[in-house]
């Protein structure tokens, strides 16, 4: 897969993750966070089990099976996802969707700095001006510039540790491995398992509260776990963790376009200026690298040369 097309690809993760946010949403008026999340999960384990099962098959015909320590890689994958998701959850039952949507999209700037600390990975300059745009744009949209900010916007930005560290390791990991589906089931079942053990300690669990949030729950398992998770696990093969952090975090453009259409939520003069700040920046992010690789070639193919 050339680098155009995990672009490509990733965008349509963050054109379903938005989509996402309204069902969850939607979720939270009949049952609770953790039961909401760790049926969602499960459900996308078991939408990938199938390829994963063949995936297995496959390394073992190659002699290439997985590791010990490939099974605590992914095991890991699964915690990151499990504090990245139940943080959002739990704010957006105190927030709008469009709020939640852009705040957790502060994870952004955070990618290229773990990048660069963590792994040596030193991204292209466009970067690091678009990941502090993002950041200002999350910080406009929140209403934090006017001391208004609330319980629930506090809790999806600390999602923004999580989601950071996630989006930095999973291409790292699932490349390594050459299994990019049963990395995904694999997180996917952890984060299920872990998040129904807390919901069983935490919340109350009845049948009629998982019936009233059906719908929400198998939309997000299949579409947003499922299909969007996965693929965002291919994608990242392919892309520098930092491109595809930026890219992701259009979902949040996403988001509140399907809040303003299905829920009619409104943005504020600021908050508008947040947003279009914000799609700069992946645009940026997008197109100067594009634009250095265009003038490379043009000096090599130049008659001079």
């Amino acid at each position: 897969m050339s680098r155009l097309r995990a672009n490509l690809l990733l965008s349509v993760i963050a054109l379903i993750w938005g989509s996402a946010f309204v069902a969850q949403s939607h979720a939270m008026a009949d049952t609770g966070p953790m039961l909401f999340t760790g049926l969602r999960f499960l459900i996308g384990s078991a939408v990938v089990l199938p390829l994963a099962v063949l995936e297995w098959r496959r390394l073992g015909r190659e002699g290439r099976p997985l590791k010990a320590g490939d099974g605590w890689h992914i095991a890991g994958l699964g915690c990151l996802m499990t504090l990245g998701a139940a943080l959002q959850q739990i704010g957006i039952q105190f927030t709008s969707v469009t709020n939640a949507g852009f705040l957790t999209a502060v994870y952004v700037p955070l990618v290229p700095v773990l990048a660069w600390v963590l792994l040596g990975q030193v991204a292209h300059w466009s970067l690091w001006p678009a990941a502090i745009g993002c950041l200002v744009g999350a910080f406009l949209l929140s209403g934090a510039h006017e001391l208004s900010i609330g319980v629930g916007d506090l809790w999806v930005l600390a999602s923004a540790v999580p989601w950071a560290l996630h989006v930095l390791m999973v291409g790292r990991w699932a490349d390594r491995m050459g299994a990019p589906f049963l990395v995904a089931s694999g997180q996917f079942a952890v984060c299920g398992g872990l998040s129904l053990i807390a919901a069983f300690v935490t919340e109350p669990v009845q049948q009629a509260h998982v019936g009233a949030a059906a719908w929400s729950i198998v939309y997000t398992g299949v579409m947003s776990v499922g299909i969007a998770f996965t693929a965002q696990v291919v994608a990242q093969r392919y892309a520098h963790a930092a491109d595809a952090a930026i890219i992701l975090s259009s979902e949040t453009l996403f988001a509140a376009g399907f809040g303003y259409w299905l829920l009619g939520e409104r943005l504020s003069s600021v908050g508008l200026i947040g947003c279009g700040l914000m799609l700069a920046c992946v645009l940026l992010v997008q197109l100067m690298p594009l634009v250095g690789t265009l003038r490379r070639r043009q000096i090599l193919t130049s008659p001079s040369n």
